[in-house]
C-alpha cells in the first residue's frame, strides 16, 4: 500500500457503514448540532497554542469540502487535467474565520454540505467510478466523496476529544 493509500485509508476507516451517502448526511447533521449549541465565545476556543479555534476548524471543513467537490465534479465529468493540492494551514491562516460570526460559518457549512449531497446523490454511478489525478495521486470521484465523510468524522472526533470537554 502506498503512503497516499495509507493516508486516505485512515479517513475511509472512520466511516461507520457501507452507506456513505447516509453517513454524509449524519455527520453533517452532527456537525451542525455541535456548532449551533456553541456560543460565540466558545467558538473562539482552541485547545492548545497554534491549534485552530472551533471557528477555524469549521471553516476548514467547508474549505476542504469545496476543494473535494471540485475534484469530484472534474473527475466525474471525465476531466483528465491534473488537479492541484492545497495547503490547509495556509487556507486556515487566510480564512479570517475568527472575524466572522459563528452563525455565518454554520450557514456556509450547511450550504456546502447540501451542495455535496446533491452532487453525489445525482451523479451517475459509472461517473463516480472515474479515476483522475489530484495532488499527484490517482483517485476516483467516489473515493473523494467518501473522504468528505471520513474527514468530517475525523474532525468530529477531535472536537469531542480535545475541545468540548474543555469548554
Amino acid at each position: 500500500m502506498t503512503d497516499f493509500k495509507k493516508y486516505i485509508q485512515r479517513y475511509l476507516d472512520l466511516i461507520p457503514s457501507e452507506n456513505w451517502l447516509e453517513e454524509l448526511k449524519k455527520c453533517g447533521d452532527k456537525t451542525k448540532d455541535i456548532y449551533t449549541n456553541l456560543s460565540e465565545q466558545q467558538s473562539m476556543f482552541a485547545y492548545s497554542e497554534r491549534k485552530w479555534t472551533l471557528k477555524e476548524l469549521l471553516l476548514h471543513l467547508s474549505d476542504t469540502e469545496r476543494v473535494f467537490q471540485y475534484r469530484i465534479l472534474a473527475i466525474a465529468r471525465g476531466d483528465h487535467n491534473e488537479l492541484p493540492g492545497f495547503d490547509e494551514e495556509l487556507y486556515a491562516t487566510q480564512s479570517f474565520a475568527n472575524e466572522r460570526t459563528l452563525g455565518s460559518l454554520v450557514e456556509e457549512y450547511q450550504l456546502i454540505r447540501k451542495s455535496s449531497q446533491i452532487l453525489l446523490e445525482t451523479a451517475n454511478y459509472s461517473a463516480l467510478k472515474n479515476i483522475g489525478t489530484a495532488n499527484g495521486n490517482q483517485i476516483s470521484a467516489e473515493t473523494i466523496g467518501k473522504l468528505i465523510v471520513g474527514h468530517n468524522i475525523h474532525h468530529l472526533n477531535i472536537i469531542e476529544e480535545r475541545y468540548l470537554h474543555k469548554l
